[in-house]
C-alpha cells in the first residue's frame, strides 16, 4: 500500500470555507489538540484570510493566535500558512520591506512552512517572497493556481490548460525560485480531474521524483474526490483534506472521505479512522453554537461558469446577511462569468476572486461597468501583475477613467517601493498618529489590515462573530404591553426600529447614549429650531461599516468635502458633504451601517 500525505485545512481554509474566518481561537483549540493526538502532524495553521479576519471579524490578534497553535500542537508539527505572493495576507499588494516583514514574522511566531501563491500566475510576485520566506528560515512551498475554463469562454484551450500550467512551472525554475515542494492550487474547484491529472504528470516529468508535489482543490462544484484521485495516479505525494463540520460542499474532503474512497485502490491515508472518528466528534462539539451557512454545505453545478472559490463564496455570502442584501446574491453570481472573462481570467482565488466578486457586485448594484471595484480596476490596469491574457480593452479604458490611473507594465513591487503610501514608514506614521508602539508586529498589522487594524490595537475593534443566539421569547408569544419605566423599549420611526432606553438624564440609542435636557417651549426656543431646520442630511448609500470620519463634530464643512468612508463588501466608498455649513455626525467610526441610516446633519 503506498501512503498518501496529506494537510489538515480543517482550521483554515475549512473555517474560511464556511464560516468567513469568523472564528475565536480558543473555541477550536480542543480540536486541535485531539487531531494531534489522533496523529495529524501536518496543519494548515493562519495566513490567508485567516490572518486578517481574526483582526476584522474575532476582535483577537493574529499572532497571538498563531502562538496558542503551536503551544497546542508542540514543537515537531509542521505549520503550514498561505501567502499571497506580493500581497503576503491581503487584498493589496505590498513593498518590499513590508513582504520581507511577513516572514520574518510568521517565522518568529511559530510556523514551519509557507504556500506561496500569485493568483495571476505571475512568476515576477514569487521570486522576491519566495526569497524572503526561505532568508527567514521558512520551508518555501511554491504554488501553481488552476482554475477551469467554462465550455465557449474565450480563450478556452489557450489558458488554464496542462501546457499553461507547465509553462508557468518552466518559468518558476528558470527564475530560479528555490522551493522545498511545489503545489498546484485549484481555490475553486473548478478544474476537470483529466486536467489535474495530466498536469500533475507532465510536472512530475519536468521536476523528477524527488520534488514533493501537492494538489490542492474544493468540493465546491462535486469533483474533488475524482480530482484528487487524478492527482494521486499521477504522481502528487500530498494532498489538502478537511474534518467535519467543516468538510465537503465548499470546503476539501473530509478525510475520512477519502480514506475511504482510497480503499482497494492500492493508496491509503495513514491514519486511525477510529481515532480521526473521535476528533471530528470533538470539533463538532467546538464549533456547535456557530451559525453554519446552508450554502456552505452543498456543492453547485454552476461554479465552472462562475468559479467562485469556496473561501470566498460563504464569505461573501456571510458579508451580504451582514449587511442584508443577501437576497443580491444570485445576481452577483450571474454576472461573475463576464467579470472573469474581461479581466484576463486571473486565476479565480484571493485576491483576484475577491476582485472578480467585488465587480459583479458593483455590476449588479450600479449597472454595468459604472463603478469600478478599486482592486478590479488596479488588476486591469496591471497594477497586481500581467494577467494569463490581455484583459478586454474597453473595460481598461473604462477603469483608467473611473480610477484617474493609467494603465501600467512596471513590476509590483517596484511600483510599491516607490508609493509614499505603502510600506513601513507609512504603517509607522498611522501607529504614531494613533500614540500605538511600533513593534514589527504592530507595523505589519497596520500595513496589511489598515485602518481596521489600527482600531484593533487601538482597543476600539468590535467581535463579529455569527454564533447561534436563542431569540428572546423564542418557543412562546412576545407580550405587546409597554414596557416598565426605564425599560429599553423599541420606537419605529418610518419604518426604521430604534432601540431606546431612557436614565435620568442620559438617552441610549441603538447603544449610544447621549445627553439631553428638556425645557418648557418659549417663542424665541421655537425660532431656533425653525431656523435649524435649514439642514442636510448625509444618508447611507449602502449597507456597511463607518471606517474612517475624516471631520469631527462641529467642523464646518464646504459642500462635495470628502467626511466620511464606508467599507462594504471589502470596498471603500467615499462620502461627500451634501451642503456647506457644520456638521453634526449621527454615526461614529466603527459603527454597522444600514441602507438608509442617518449618518450626518449639515446645518
Amino acid at each position: 500500500m503506498q501512503k498518501v500525505e496529506f494537510m489538515l485545512t480543517a482550521f483554515r481554509d475549512g473555517f474560511q470555507s464556511v464560516y468567513g474566518c469568523r472564528v475565536h481561537a480558543g473555541d477550536f483549540m480542543p480540536a486541535v489538540q485531539a487531531a494531534k493526538e489522533a496523529g495529524v502532524t501536518h496543519f494548515e495553521a493562519g495566513g490567508g484570510a485567516m490572518f486578517q479576519s481574526a483582526f476584522f471579524y474575532a476582535n483577537e490578534n493574529a499572532f497571538e493566535n498563531m502562538d496558542l497553535f503551536r503551544e497546542t500542537v508542540g514543537p515537531e508539527a509542521n505549520l503550514q500558512t498561505l501567502a499571497r505572493g506580493v500581497n503576503v495576507v491581503g487584498l493589496e499588494s505590498q513593498s518590499s520591506d513590508i513582504i520581507k516583514l511577513h516572514a520574518d514574522m510568521f517565522k518568529k511566531h511559530g510556523m514551519t512552512t509557507i504556500r506561496n501563491f500569485d493568483a495571476l500566475n505571475d512568476v515576477d510576485n514569487l521570486v522576491y517572497s519566495g526569497k524572503c520566506i526561505k532568508d527567514a528560515g521558512l520551508k518555501h512551498e511554491v504554488v501553481v493556481t488552476m482554475m477551469g475554463m467554462a465550455p465557449g469562454w474565450p480563450n478556452e484551450g489557450h489558458v488554464h490548460t496542462p501546457e499553461f500550467y507547465t509553462r508557468i512551472l518552466r518559468n518558476i525554475l528558470d527564475a530560479g525560485i528555490e522551493f522545498d515542494s511545489l503545489c498546484f492550487k485549484d481555490a475553486s474547484g473548478t478544474t476537470p480531474p483529466a486536467v489535474v491529472g495530466e498536469t500533475i504528470a507532465m510536472a512530475r516529468k519536468i521536476v523528477g521524483e524527488d520534488v514533493r508535489i501537492g494538489f490542492h482543490t474544493h468540493e465546491t462544484a462535486g469533483a474533488s474526490v475524482a480530482c484528487y484521485l487524478a492527482a494521486i495516479r499521477a504522481g502528487a505525494n500530498r494532498i489538502d483534506l478537511s474534518l467535519a463540520p467543516v468538510s465537503g460542499g465548499t470546503c476539501q474532503p473530509d478525510v475520512i472521505t477519502m480514506w475511504h474512497a482510497l480503499r482497494g485502490s492500492g493508496y491509503t491515508l495513514d491514519i486511525d479512522v477510529t481515532k480521526m472518528l473521535q476528533a471530528a466528534k470533538i470539533f463538532k462539539d467546538c464549533m456547535k453554537d456557530y451559525f453554519l451557512p446552508p450554502e456552505a454545505l452543498a456543492t453547485d453545478s454552476r461554479i465552472p461558469f462562475a468559479p467562485m472559490p469556496g473561501g470566498a463564496l460563504t464569505a461573501n455570502t456571510q458579508m451580504m446577511r451582514d449587511a442584508g442584501i443577501l437576497d443580491k446574491y444570485e445576481d452577483v453570481f450571474t454576472n461573475m462569468g463576464e467579470c472573469v472573462r474581461k479581466g484576463g481570467y486571473g486565476t479565480s482565488v484571493t485576491p483576484v476572486s475577491q476582485f472578480y466578486f467585488q465587480q459583479a457586485f458593483n455590476n449588479t448594484l450600479f449597472g454595468p461597468w459604472e463603478k469600478f471595484a478599486d482592486g478590479y480596476g488596479k488588476m486591469v490596469l496591471g497594477y497586481f501583475g500581467k494577467t494569463p491574457v490581455p484583459p478586454d480593452p474597453d473595460v481598461v479604458k473604462l477603469a483608467a477613467e473611473k480610477l484617474g490611473l493609467p494603465p501600467t507594465t512596471g513590476k509590483v513591487r517596484v511600483l510599491n517601493d516607490a508609493n509614499p503610501k505603502k510600506g513601513r514608514k507609512a504603517a509607522e506614521e498611522k501607529l504614531r498618529a494613533a500614540g500605538l508602539p511600533l513593534t514589527d508586529e504592530n507595523v505589519f498589522i497596520a500595513a496589511t489590515c489598515g485602518d481596521k487594524g489600527i482600531l484593533f490595537l487601538d482597543g476600539k475593534g468590535k467581535a463579529n462573530v455569527r454564533k447561534i443566539v436563542p431569540q428572546q421569547g423564542e418557543g412562546r408569544e412576545e407580550s405587546k404591553a409597554a414596557p416598565a419605566a426605564g425599560a429599553p423599549c423599541t420606537i419605529t420611526l418610518d419604518g426604521r426600529a430604534y432601540t431606546v432606553s431612557l436614565d435620568d438624564r442620559r438617552v441610549t440609542v441603538n447603544g449610544h447614549t447621549y445627553d439631553f435636557d428638556i425645557q418648557a417651549s418659549t417663542e424665541a426656543a421655537l425660532a431656533v429650531a425653525r431656523a435649524n431646520t435649514d439642514t442636510a442630511s448625509l444618508t447611507a448609500p449602502l449597507p456597511g461599516m463607518l471606517l474612517r470620519c475624516s471631520v469631527k463634530d462641529g467642523d464646518r464643512v464646504a459642500k462635495d468635502q470628502s467626511i466620511l468612508v464606508l467599507e462594504s463588501m471589502k470596498m471603500e466608498t467615499e462620502l461627500k458633504a451634501p451642503a456647506s455649513g457644520v456638521i453634526h455626525l449621527k454615526a461614529r467610526q466603527g459603527d454597522q451601517i444600514q441602507t438608509g441610516d442617518l449618518l450626518a446633519e449639515i446645518r
